[in-house]
């Protein structure tokens, strides 16, 4: 027999519940999984857990808005695509996506594409971003442990025979740091 399990959030103990449970004993569901002063960042949730271990193919999971079930529209896309996979049916009562219509699978791929098409979005200005400040000789990735003055005479006491853990010493940096910059400027070198 399938079943239909709403689920309620609110980020902090202050928030009230009321509202969601409300719409969601009104569509009759059977049983109400909740989560309070739980952030939806959050995938790993008490009740939310409780709730996906309870469900089982034919069951509908019903909320009163989709940020409820979480932020990220990443995350919904593949918390939704693994119910679909699992042959439990979704509804978000707010957005009216009712994954069970042809209507509301439609809606749900047309998220899932708009998802995809964000990420390739923010990869490509990502990638323009670090070829621009490449281009204009910055550096890219985390700061520099030592200084342009430091890395200088780093270099010139290893062409003085010090050795690279002397040198990482004297800087309180970790050898690999002047093996880098040692192996950085051969390579500009050549």
């Amino acid at each position: 027999m399938s079943r239909k399990y709403g689920y309620a959030r609110v980020s902090t103990q202050d928030q009230n519940l009321d509202l969601q449970i409300a719409a969601l004993q009104k569509v009759d569901c059977d049983k109400i999984y909740a989560d309070k002063g739980v952030s939806g960042a959050k995938e790993s949730r008490p009740g939310l857990n409780r709730l996906l271990n309870n469900l089982k193919p034919g069951d509908t999971l019903v909320v009163w808005r989709l940020d409820r079930l979480g932020r990220s529209l990443r995350y919904l896309v593949s918390m939704i695509e693994t119910l679909g996979k699992n042959s439990i049916h979704f509804i978000s009562l707010t957005e009216n996506i009712d994954t069970s219509s042809s209507g509301g699978k439609l809606l749900f791929h047309m998220m899932a594409a708009l998802a995809e098409f964000e990420r390739t979005l923010i990869s490509e200005r990502t990638r323009a971003g670090m070829a621009t400040a490449r281009a204009n000789g910055r550096h890219i990735g985390k700061r520099r442990a030592l200084t342009p003055e430091q890395q200088r005479e780093a270099l010139q006491a290893l062409c003085d025979q010090v050795s690279v853990k002397d040198v990482a010493q004297r800087y309180a940096v970790h050898p690999r740091t002047i093996q880098r910059l040692k192996t950085e400027s051969m390579a500009q070198a050549h």
